[in-house]
């Protein structure tokens, strides 16, 4: 079972960039996915997780209005599209599948982690 995440990079302040988080080895569509980010020195934190049919998401205070998540069951995949974008998003972003169909803030919830992808955001 592998989580693919791709689509980082650097961008601009108010810029956006969007990211994929493709799952292989078995089907997530009955589980929900999670996005979690770390910066430099600081703990993994929760950014956002969309339930298993993709009804509903929910996202950490700090990205609500900018983030969303999305996802694509046929296609295996989940999304995660950041607009107005500020230096301090700047982190690894992770992705994740939990072990329910309901999101959760709490990364002991996900099972399965990818490895991280970088998004760099110059002021």
């Amino acid at each position: 079972v592998q989580l693919q995440a791709s689509g980082g990079g650097l961008v601009q302040a108010g810029g956006s960039l969007g990211l994929s988080c493709a799952a292989s080895g078995r089907t997530f569509s009955n589980n929900a996915m999670g996005w979690f980010r770390q910066a430099p020195g600081k703990e993994r934190e929760f950014v956002g997780a969309i339930n298993w049919s993709g009804s509903v998401s929910n996202y950490a205070d700090s990205v609500k209005g900018r983030f969303t998540i999305s996802r694509d069951n046929a296609k295996n995949t989940v999304y995660l599209q950041m607009n107005s974008l500020k230096p301090e998003d700047t982190a690894v972003y992770y992705c994740a599948a939990a072990r329910y169909a309901l999101g959760s803030p709490q990364a002991y919830d996900y099972d399965y982690w990818g490895q991280g992808t970088q998004v760099t955001v110059s002021s």
